[in-house]
């Protein structure tokens, strides 16, 4: 799947030279030609697309619209119908843009709404693409996204975009204020957390998250917790004892947990009356159960759910000690009737507890320079690590301390920017290949080079344009701005998260490789056959051709020898597979390049490499009750189930592959490993998989990680292993700088 900031990236390339419009028109489809494209929506895509008005609806004699895709060719990227509008009107507000839509043929197609905010200076303002919520039902549903309009907003976008074969259709979109808007000011700069503060604020951390995710009352299921994460900060930190500390986070979290109660360690724990009133009626049970972390990403959902109470009563609530010399005891389940939870909180504290009133909400915007919203911001992504990372049995990290390391260096961060390097060092201790912070202050412009781990350095691999300096492949690395290599890889593995070294220096490559468009970067260089020789070349940091491989790849698809072919399936789509079968049916030999994400091409070509039935390897979404892994169970969901396809592809195969091929690569590779398609050949994958959860933090910041756990076939651990090779095979620096593809050579031996 291709990135959230890969699409943001190209909405900003279509939409900057959308026309503007004094506000917005035709938004129930009622003016226009039917088969034209809806009046006053801009319909800009790529070739294969089209956006036509249509009676297909909802409701007879309506209009509404549709977008299809019509091409012959695989969809790339996505069909866009939108409209923009003037902002002014809406500044200081926040705003709900509202859709119903419906998509043909899922889960291969489907929709998310958009909408954007365009602030003075090119600068952005909100933005949701739904890309953590894909609309995926075949039915009628409405849709919505809140976003706040900055005071200088410009402009507002609204649209809908399609992925895959297949059409969307929408109608009923609205735009309406749904409240003030309002920017947080900056109230605290950084200063050290430590002492008595530190263990305040580690105490609220795990309360937070024991009330955020567990605790099933009305008001917690309503409130705004972003909000609250950043007031309790403040309302906790400067405790002065443990009594102290006990009274402030009870009183901090009645409105949304009124049975809560919070005590010294020291004393004897208080007793909580969960019995309903007199006349209450017919009472259920209501407690929260989790499908991973649920944030409406496909697979994954979390609900409040009601059962009789077992045995007439509730079950004991949760003990838990807390740190800095206090307990809690939290109901994890509570009795409700056709009113609510109870008990009821009284309407003034669960007002505060939302946030606002529900008359007049108000959408707030967080800067990180503000010192609580970075220490909100550690105890948000932390807490949904502690309860929902499926990994903690096989990766051995000590995760609480991992918290304070986080609370004491967001204290003391000097900006936004800092802060996201503190973020990526707190998901780097989760040891997950998915793990990823994206956030202000890190640009991405990469370097005109590709380079490559060999024999243990960091050599050059291809250098398509050297701007004129005497560097070529097979140049080792020995120092980047003046600093030692190993000194550099050890700064930058703080911030990379990877489960095993074969990603970690995949990322690695990265890491070295991104910086800030424009700039410069010195590299000495230990030329090839002249281990005495040192040289320093300078490089600009711009955008390289569309693809640069690390090593010299033939085309597509190619026959190498008579009868022996070579496919990237890479670089293929699925239209590419199709055009290929009738080349390689007659093959004697066939080698599938693996080395790297096959992000335009389905699993359908794995059925063609095997005349028996084939399924994926173990998928397992955690079910979670309780908090801290407590009885954490495991559905099995989802997995291929893959049948034969003609023509059977049965001459000898092998695999190329590496530490590049990580998630969707590894699901292919494993069902590889397990029916012996084939010898693999090359170094072993990046060992993790699984569908991954988003989540965005105050700030502005969007963090990733893997939220179910995949097992090999056999049930054995793939986590931290990945799929390896049965011909392991490295590259030397001799065969970089000769310009060869060792790894590809070794294959072709094996299929003489």
């Amino acid at each position: 799947m291709k990135s959230p900031m890969f699409v943001w990236v190209l909405l900003a390339a279509v939409c900057l030279t959308a026309g503007t419009l004094p506000a917005q028109i035709n938004l129930d489809f009622k003016e226009g030609q039917l088969g034209d494209v809806p009046k006053a929506w801009v319909f800009t895509t790529p070739k294969g697309y089209s956006a036509k008005l249509t009676d297909q609806c909802s409701q007879p004699q309506s209009r509404c619209a549709v977008l299809r895709w019509e091409g012959q060719e695989t969809p790339e990227p996505f069909g866009n119908l939108l409209q923009a509008f003037d902002a002014t009107p809406y500044r200081n507000k926040s705003v709900r843009f509202r859709a119903s839509v419906r998509v043909d043929s899922p889960p291969d197609v489907r929709a998310q709404l958009w909408f954007r905010v365009d602030r003075a200076k090119q600068q952005m303002g909100f933005f949701d693409n739904m890309a953590n919520r894909p609309i995926l039902s075949p039915r009628w549903a409405s849709y919505e996204i809140v976003g706040g309009i900055d005071p200088d907003a410009e402009r507002i976008f609204i649209g809908m975009m399609l992925f895959g074969r297949g059409a969307a259709y929408i109608e009923g979109v609205s735009v309406e204020v749904a409240g003030n808007f309002e920017i947080a000011p900056v109230l605290e700069r950084s200063r050290p957390l430590a002492g008595r503060a530190l263990e305040n604020l580690t105490a609220f951390a795990r309360l937070f998250g024991y009330v955020r995710h567990f605790h099933p009352s009305d008001e917690a299921a309503a409130a705004d917790w972003d909000a609250l994460a950043v007031s309790g900060v403040r309302a906790i930190e400067d405790a002065k004892n443990p009594a102290e500390l006990a009274k402030k986070l009870e009183a901090f979290f009645q409105p949304v947990a009124p049975t809560l109660r919070v005590f010294p360690a020291s004393q004897a724990a208080p007793k909580i009356d969960l019995n309903p009133p007199a006349g209450a009626g017919e009472l259920k049970q209501i407690a929260w159960r989790h499908l991973g972390f649920g944030t409406g990403r496909v697979g994954y959902h979390s609900a409040r759910v009601s059962s009789s109470p077992p045995g007439g009563s509730l079950p004991p609530p949760l003990d838990a000690d807390l740190g800095g010399g206090v307990r809690a005891l939290l109901p994890m389940a509570l009795l409700a009737h056709d009113a609510g939870t109870l008990p009821h909180a009284p309407a003034a504290e669960k007002n505060a507890a939302v946030g606002a009133t529900p008359a007049a909400p108000v959408k707030i915007r967080y800067s990180a320079d503000d010192r609580a919203v970075r220490l909100a911001d550690a105890i948000i992504a932390w807490n949904i690590s502690q309860h929902f990372y499926p990994y903690f049995d096989v990766v051995k990290t000590d995760w609480p301390k991992a918290l304070t390391d986080a609370l004491t260096a967001a204290a003391a961060d000097r900006n936004a920017a800092a802060f996201g390097v503190t973020l990526r060092k707190l998901v780097a201790q989760l040891h997950d290949g998915h793990g990823s912070v994206y956030g202000p202050g890190q640009p991405h412009s990469p370097l005109p080079l590709a380079w490559d781990w060999v024999e243990n350095q960091l050599v050059i691999a291809a250098v398509p344009d050297a701007q004129g300096q005497p560097i070529k492949p097979g140049d080792a690395v020995v120092a980047i701005n003046g600093k030692p290599i190993t000194q550099a890889i050890s700064d930058a593995e703080a911030v990379i998260s990877a489960a095993t070294p074969q990603w970690r220096r995949v990322r690695l490559l990265e890491e070295f490789t991104a910086g800030t468009p424009g700039e410069s970067l010195a590299l000495e260089i230990q030329p090839f056959g002249q281990p005495g020789k040192r040289e320093t070349v300078v490089l600009q940091r711009k955008s390289p051709p569309s693809r640069l491989d690390r090593e010299p790849r033939p085309e597509t698809v190619a026959e190498l020898k008579p009868g022996v072919w070579y496919v990237d399936l890479t670089r293929m789509n699925d239209d590419d597979w199709k055009a290929a079968l009738p080349r390689i049916t007659e093959a004697t030999g066939l080698i599938f390049d693996m080395r790297g994400y096959p992000a335009r091409l389905g699993n359908f070509f794995l059925q063609h490499l095997s005349d028996k039935p084939m399924t994926s390897a173990q998928g397992h979404v955690p079910v979670v009750t309780l908090p801290d892994h407590r009885e954490m169970k495991f559905e099995r969901r989802g997995g291929w189930d893959l049948k034969p396809l003609e023509p059977y592809l049965g001459m000898k195969k092998a695999f190329l592959t590496d530490g590049r091929a990580i998630s969707y690569a590894e699901s292919c590779m494993g069902i590889v490993e397990h029916y012996r398609l084939g010898e693999i050949v090359g170094g072993p994958t990046a060992g993790t998989n699984g569908n991954t959860e988003p989540f965005n933090l105050p700030g502005g910041y969007r963090v990733r990680f893997t939220g179910m756990k995949v097992l090999k076939h056999d049930g054995s651990q793939h986590h931290g292993i990945g799929i390896l090779p049965t011909v392991p095979v490295s590259r030397t620096r001799a065969g970089v700088a000769a310009g060869r593809d060792e790894i590809l050579e070794r294959a072709l031996e094996l299929l003489k």
